[in-house]
């Protein structure tokens, strides 16, 4: 055990250093206004160079260093969360894979190594959502590492077009290819593969099934490593993706995303999904931002989200492990009591997260909301914009009055015991950047100013629809056993919003359980059937059979051989006297 928390504190101390250093590098760049470009010729066959490329620019090295921060604090979490796992060692080895998967495709510009990055974030999320190795685990690891396979076949393909160009460094071919047909096939491919990391519909099941990973692997997913993955790769890609037709279509499907993540968090009981689909909902809106063509502003609240999120997790976590591993919220109530610096944790990050003025989710979720306003959109996308901000809030109350206000229910009372200083302290570290990092960030990335002009109502629309969210999930919350006969009128609708518009049973479920029935077919009736009976099985059968025979004759004594002899003589003697 001692060795375990040893490698906790290096991997700790180790992560802190290299978040302090990116830091200070960043800093310097984007003052600077500093790019370097490394370039590693790894071998090189027909004019055709595989190399290893790292670019070096403010964007890379802030987004590593938040990466660096969350990972830091997840680690140092883990060693008291995961106290009781005997190898603990393991566990953290595999994060900082993890980790450094994240790294490799955040600094690359070159379409391989981005490849080998995105591949390895797929390989160990699968071997984390499977740690507790239980039918549920292993359900959610296959249906996680099956939906982002899809993402990177898309990759492979994207590998395979851009040998047209002689190299896979992309960012030097972005402006060559947006006057070629390249550009059609590129962006169709690359938005799909961001989609399926970033769970867009209809690739959304996998998110919330994911639950099923250690909390402190849910903090780092679904904050700054997995998730963003796609996202950060659009970014990356956004000069080349401007224009096209493709970029429409996701608009329309991520801010349908964000509307259905919202809807469905309203319905769930389960704490961890709770938090998972308000990622979904919140990844929803940096793709649709993305997509009207304001990377930096998707870049900064892919940063902020980051933050709060992962603080929300690991507030999430303490509340599970006081609770004896029970997630249903409907079991809990009254926390602020017994866990008041958890529940002051748990209360900003969710506060941030709805975007309450001058906490850090606020920065980023107004400047997008303006911009959305200021732009020439239509009725559709802008009531999918303000109604899942609404939703925001509707779920987040709830969620709050669940936990801190509503009175004590069956377990919270005889569970509870005092809060772990190790966790917290680690939460110490992302409470304080949760409530500083959106202005922070908000004064070092944007060098120039935005201004946004609008109309008073339009000023106030986000403030109206996040008063009306917060009504309706303060109502929400006191319903009791008494309300749900008013449910068995619309069970039907219920259902439907509940369960993610029935995605994971139409895309996911849907698909494989009738491609597996129809496998399963095919082996009964002609791998196990007729043709194995008049194939290999019917022959392999006749010639043991007959070697059973000769085996038998060998092995005895020899009197079968003189009888046998007799008898074939005897047979022939017959053969002759009949021939004459």
């Amino acid at each position: 055990m001692k060795s375990s928390n040893s490698i906790c504190f290096i991997s700790f101390f180790f992560l802190f250093i290299f978040m302090l250093l990116n830091m200070v590098f960043m800093i310097y760049f984007l003052m600077k206004n500093l790019v370097i470009f490394l370039e590693w010729e790894i071998i090189s066959f027909n004019s055709m160079n595989i190399v290893f490329s790292i670019l070096l620019d403010w964007m890379s090295l802030l987004f590593m260093m938040f990466v660096s921060l969350i990972s830091s604090s997840v680690i140092y979490y883990s060693k008291s969360y995961m106290n009781a796992e005997l190898n603990l060692n393991r566990f953290i080895i595999l994060v900082l894979l993890f980790v450094l998967s994240m790294m490799l495709l955040i600094l690359s510009p070159n379409i391989i190594s981005i490849f080998l990055g995105w591949d390895g974030l797929g390989l160990v999320s699968y071997i984390l959502v499977i740690y507790y190795q239980n039918m549920k685990s292993y359900n959610a690891g296959m249906l996680t590492v099956l939906s982002n396979r899809i993402g990177d076949v898309m990759l492979l393909m994207v590998i395979a077009w851009m040998m047209n160009f002689g190299s896979w460094n992309f960012i030097f071919y972005l402006d060559l290819m947006k006057s070629d047909f390249s550009m059609q096939v590129i962006s169709c491919l690359i938005i799909l593969g961001a989609m399926t990391k970033s769970a867009q519909i209809p690739f959304s099941a996998w998110l919330p099934a994911a639950m099923a990973a250690p909390t402190p692997v849910s903090a780092l997913v679904h904050s700054s490593t997995l998730v963003t993955a796609g996202v950060y790769l659009l970014i990356r890609f956004n000069n080349l993706l401007l224009g096209t037709e493709f970029l429409k279509m996701l608009l329309l499907i991520s801010g349908l995303t964000m509307f259905m993540a919202g809807i469905s968090a309203i319905y769930e009981f389960d704490l961890k999904k709770i938090i998972a689909l308000s990622t979904l909902s919140q990844l929803g809106l940096m793709m649709s931002i993305l997509s009207m063509g304001f990377s930096d502003l998707a870049f900064f609240h892919l940063l902020t989200h980051a933050m709060f999120k992962a603080l929300l997790f690991m507030c999430a976590g303490m509340v599970i492990h006081m609770l004896n591993n029970n997630q249903d919220i409907r079991f809990m109530g009254g926390m602020s009591l017994y866990i008041p610096m958890t529940s002051l944790c748990l209360n900003i990050s969710n506060l941030a997260l709805c975007g309450i003025p001058f906490l850090a989710g606020f920065y980023s979720k107004d400047l997008i909301l303006e911009m959305v306003s200021m732009s020439n959109l239509n009725l559709i996308i802008f009531y999918l914009y303000y109604f899942s901000t609404g939703l925001t809030m509707f779920y987040t109350i709830r969620l709050l009055m669940y936990l801190m206000v509503n009175e004590f229910n069956l377990l919270s009372v005889f569970n509870l015991y005092g809060e772990d200083y190790i966790m917290l302290k680690s939460m110490m570290i992302l409470l304080f950047m949760s409530v500083i990092s959106g202005s922070l960030l908000s004064w070092m990335i944007f060098y120039y100013p935005y201004m946004i002009f609008l109309p008073l109502n339009m000023k106030m629309m986000v403030i109206y629809v996040v008063i009306m969210g917060g009504g309706f999930g303060w109502l929400i919350s006191f319903m009791n056993l008494y309300s749900l006969n008013k449910f068995i009128l619309s069970y039907k609708l219920s259902s439907f919003l509940g369960l993610m518009w029935f995605m994971p049973n139409l895309f996911t479920y849907g698909l494989s359980y009738n491609t597996l029935k129809f496998g399963q077919n095919l082996m009964k009736n002609i791998d196990l059937g007729w043709s194995e009976l008049y194939s290999g099985q019917g022959l392999y059968l006749i010639l043991k059979n007959y070697s059973i025979i000769f085996n038998t004759l060998m092995i005895n004594n020899f009197k079968i051989y003189l009888y046998s002899f007799v008898l074939w003589m005897l047979f022939m003697l017959m053969f002759l006297i009949k021939m004459i």
